[in-house]
């Protein structure tokens, strides 16, 4: 315990023997915390209730020391392979069921106060050995951590390592009395003071420092996208949107407005400014507007590999009720979800293929063996029924996926659709062979809803077969009963057929499973 609140309480005359055992321990923690929640504060003066939550926060910071020590162990000897998982984050994610924001917390709070191990097994100082030291003292908290590590990430690399070191001390000793926003404004002013008008910075630092960033989707599908821009990136970046982001041109408000750049050969001065003057759109709108049409652009032309490359192409499943009411939501293979009424436009320039399911069913059938890889029908049903990677806790799209055989290719297994499921790289490998290895099955009607899903259970450990929930979020829904979520069109009668001649250009459904592959145009 802390010297300073050693004999507060009646009960700490002396000091408490624990067991040396870590698994003990964290049990005896377990109950020591249950009763601490179960004790009769009311007994207590007010002093010693604000002892008390002075105590509790001292321990909660001296807790994240020691949980950077086991993430720091679990990675070290890959015990989460243990439990199934190929990766500490999806242990930590998915295993813990802590959330992304969570496992990087802990993650890079770990990295820099954990004592890491090298190639020959030495056990290393912490990358932040006073911050490391504070946090262990309970007077800094890994929130703490996260600022000095941001702050020591923009120091330039041209300053003298004495002088780094001294910034990380000066840094961990005002953690000690101020709160991590407060901490951030003693950091900024420390950066100003070590590179006052940025001649330190070299082109290392910005290699360094160098990020874009694709947020995750909101409530309203929309995504934030943040970074830091090299200045070759930059000046590139000012060329295409002096470009594609004038005043007049992609503007998808104007079905008149020119597309591409502004300056191309052929376009009409007087076209252009007439558009511009019927331009309303703020210039961040502009730019958005420009990169999405140098991003049609660069599918419509090749840009992203040979057009028989299924990862080279924009794919999109949607549920043909969506389609028929114009609500709802599409998925692309790359796990982007698009409202089912912007399809129109996606159809109408850019989508060469479109699958489309019935009442949100995923079962699909035979499609064909005698091969190894799966075909491009195949992949396109796989991302159709699965959408993801099918192993518990993974969250990488379709088009970061394989297709996985179950049973396995080299032991026996055929490339049909029915022994077929889509996983990732790790996950793929680790369903045949390794430490983090799991049995893999296509569940059967026994299943109930989860038919036709593909089931993982971690190998030699006992446990229940699990799915994926990540990917089916929306699934629970579909499958209640039409009048509990009845639909409101929002398309046309033009709209809706042009994409009932896409979702139909080839052939019947099979087997009740309504699944089209509409070709390139």
């Amino acid at each position: 315990m802390d010297e300073r609140f050693q004999g507060v309480f009646p009960m700490s005359t002396e000091p408490a023997t624990l067991p040396d055992d870590a698994l003990d321990l964290a049990r005896l923690l377990v109950q020591v915390t249950d009763a601490l929640r179960d004790a009769n504060l009311d007994s207590l003066t007010e002093d010693d209730l604000v002892t008390v939550a002075e105590t509790v926060e001292c321990a909660r910071r001296k807790a994240e020391a020691a949980d950077a020590s086991i993430i720091t162990a679990v990675s070290d000897r890959a015990a989460y392979r243990k439990a199934g998982w190929i990766r500490r984050s999806q242990f930590l994610g998915f295993g813990l069921r802590l959330s992304p924001g969570e496992v990087k917390r802990r993650t890079v709070a770990a990295s820099q106060i954990g004592r890491l191990t090298n190639l020959q097994g030495e056990l290393l100082d912490p990358v932040l050995p006073t911050a490391a030291d504070a946090v262990a003292d309970g007077e800094v908290s890994a929130a703490h951590v996260l600022v000095i590590t941001d702050v020591m990430r923009r120091i330039p690399d041209r300053v003298p390592g004495d002088v780094i070191a001294a910034a990380e001390a000066d840094l961990a000793a005002a953690a000690r009395t101020l709160s991590p926003d407060q901490l951030t404004k003693v950091g900024i002013r420390l950066l100003a003071h070590l590179d006052p008008d940025g001649q330190e910075t070299d082109d290392r630092d910005r290699r360094r420092n160098r990020s874009v960033t694709l947020g995750q989707q909101d409530v309203r599908l929309m995504s934030r996208l943040a970074g830091e821009l090299t200045p070759q990136l930059r000046a590139k970046l000012d060329v295409i949107l002096t470009a594609w982001a004038a005043p007049g041109v992609n503007n998808p408000d104007d079905p008149d407005s020119p597309r591409g750049a502004a300056d191309a050969p052929g376009l009409d001065p007087a076209v252009l400014q007439a558009a511009a003057d019927r331009d309303l759109r703020s210039p961040a709108q502009r730019n958005h507007d420009a990169l999405e049409a140098f991003a049609d652009f660069v599918l419509a032309h090749g840009g992203l590999g040979p057009s028989d490359s299924l990862s080279s192409q924009l794919v999109i499943t949607a549920d043909l009720a969506d389609l028929a009411a114009g609500c709802g939501i599409a998925l692309t293979a790359t796990g982007t979800r698009v409202p089912v009424a912007d399809l129109v436009d996606l159809a109408a320039d850019a989508v060469p293929y479109l699958e489309v399911f019935a009442a949100g069913s995923r079962q699909i059938l035979y499609f064909g063996r005698g091969r190894r890889l799966a075909s491009r029908a195949q992949r396109l049903a796989l991302f159709g029924r699965d959408r993801g990677c099918t192993a518990p806790g993974c969250d990488r799209p379709f088009s970061m996926t394989q297709a996985h055989h179950m049973p396995d290719w080299q032991h026996g297994g055929p490339t049909d659709i029915d022994n077929l499921g889509a996983a990732c790289g790790g996950h793929n490998r680790a369903a045949s062979a390794g430490p983090a290895r799991w049995d893999t099955e296509v569940l059967g009607p026994e299943a109930g809803p989860e038919a036709g899903r593909v089931g993982w259970r971690v190998a030699d450990r006992d446990g229940p077969v699990r799915t994926n929930p990540i990917h089916y979020a929306d699934l629970p829904i579909r499958r209640r009963p039409p009048d509990a979520h009845p639909p409101s069109p929002v398309v046309s009668d033009a709209e809706y057929r042009l994409l009932a001649d896409l979702a139909a250009h080839h052939g019947p459904p099979i087997d009740g499973t309504d699944v089209r592959f509409p070709t390139a145009s």
